[in-house]
């Protein structure tokens, strides 16, 4: 039929097979994001390989790759959360959102996370095409002079650290790291499963161990208060807003990770608090895939480990589709933290914590030896000792994306 001179179709069969694939697709980055130490890539290589076995529409199939990828990349806060939780003696080292978890305020952590993706999201739709326009054309800039911009950048994250004591131990940590990135990420060894890769173990050594290994020294997750959220609407809603423009360095500059978007956002809105950082980061890693997406149709490059999939499964670029999925898979993240996160707070609380994250620890070592086989657990081993160099002086553990930076420098 015509409407205002254009052409609707009405296709019932059609729209109920999409949203039966982005459900579907929910579901499974629902299960993935609760699980911990499963990096959202991991499960998009995973994905990438069972997609041609999938029975359906490889269209549909896409739709619910991205949707499984966006409800992961809000789901994976909950287990982050609730599972690396230390001790209370150590909370000036913890991470912004344990801080809050130690203080009772973990529910509220949860709510401010989901906002904060939320917004973000929300942002990403209404900014991906003119953010997109100013990247296509800022992107080579920035290529050409990629050492240059590492090393500002390092600067800023060194500069950000209060004493000097942490400065150091922040560039020792990306020295190390570094030089760990630069050895492994040429790798190529042989893994159990077909899509290995050498991040998943490297990534869960720097940035889980080392939290689970202070946790399995503390007292477990405390009790938690209620669900409400102290902070006001506008200081949530503003960190997520600038997380989601942040996201748009993620997606478009090669080695930027989340934690330093997150930074760089806090500092563009002024904001501070562990509740502005909760914010700010979850909207960094969900409004990324929005503008991954953008990049990919523009620019021709998969920036996200989940359109990397999607582009080796050579599924079709809809991106009507595609934003749809998206959009919906955020609606029920948003929805999902809240609902799930509490339950997993009660769970973990009613667990013995040293036994447990006894059992988590065992899961990233399996992990690893999955995606990289022996190679993998020796890799994660090294890692671990490293992650423990930045809360050993006072520094921030986002140093730790030397192992990305510092072979993109070079």
């Amino acid at each position: 039929m015509d409407v205002l001179g254009v052409r609707v179709l009405v296709a019932p069969g059609s729209t109920a097979a999409a949203f039966a694939a982005v459900f579907a697709g929910v579901a499974l980055g629902t299960c993935s994001g609760l699980v911990p130490g499963l990096h959202v890539n991991t499960l998009a290589l995973l994905l990438a390989a069972a997609a041609p076995l999938v029975p359906g529409p490889p269209h549909l199939v896409g739709a619910a790759l991205l949707a499984a990828g966006v409800t992961h990349s809000f789901l994976d806060i909950v287990p982050t959360l609730a599972l690396g939780v230390p001790d209370a003696a150590m909370a000036v080292t913890a991470l912004p959102g344990h801080r809050l978890v130690l203080g009772g305020r973990g529910r509220e952590a949860l709510r401010v996370s989901a906002v904060g993706s939320g917004v973000a999201v929300a942002t990403a739709f209404v900014l991906g095409a003119p953010v997109t326009w100013v990247a296509r054309r800022v992107a080579p800039l920035v290529y050409a002079h990629l050492t240059v911009v590492v090393v500002a950048l390092v600067g800023f994250l060194l500069a950000r650290e209060r004493t000097w004591r942490a400065r150091a131990g922040g560039l020792l940590a990306f020295a190390l790291s570094g030089a760990l990135g630069t050895v492994s990420l040429p790798l190529n060894p042989q893994s159990i499963v077909p899509t290995g890769d050498v991040l998943s173990p490297l990534f869960a050594g720097l940035f889980g161990a080392p939290v689970l290994l202070a946790a399995y020294r503390g007292g477990g997750v405390p009790e938690q208060d209620d669900a409400a959220v102290a902070a006001t609407p506008r200081d949530v809603a503003g960190p997520g807003v600038a997380g989601s423009l942040a996201g748009a360095a993620v997606a478009y500059v090669p080695g930027v990770s989340g934690a330093i978007a997150a930074i760089g956002a806090l500092e563009a809105t002024r904001a501070d608090g562990d509740r502005a950082f909760v914010a700010a980061l979850s909207g960094v890693n969900t409004a990324n895939t929005v503008f991954a997406l953008f990049a990919l149709f523009a620019l021709g490059d998969a920036h996200t480990g989940v359109l990397v999939a999607f582009e080796r499964a050579r599924l079709p670029r809809t991106l009507p589709l595609l934003l749809a999925s998206i959009a919906l898979a955020a609606c029920a993240g948003a929805v999902l933290v809240p609902v799930l996160g509490d339950r997993y707070f009660r769970l973990v609380r009613a667990t013995d914590h040293r036994r447990l994250t006894v059992a988590v620890c065992v899961l990233l070592v399996v992990l690893a030896y999955l995606f990289a086989g022996w190679v993998g657990v020796v890799l994660l081993a090294v890692a671990t000792v490293i992650g423990a160099v930045p809360p050993a002086f006072g520094a921030r553990r986002v140093h730790l994306m030397g192992v990305l930076l510092v072979p993109l420098a070079v």
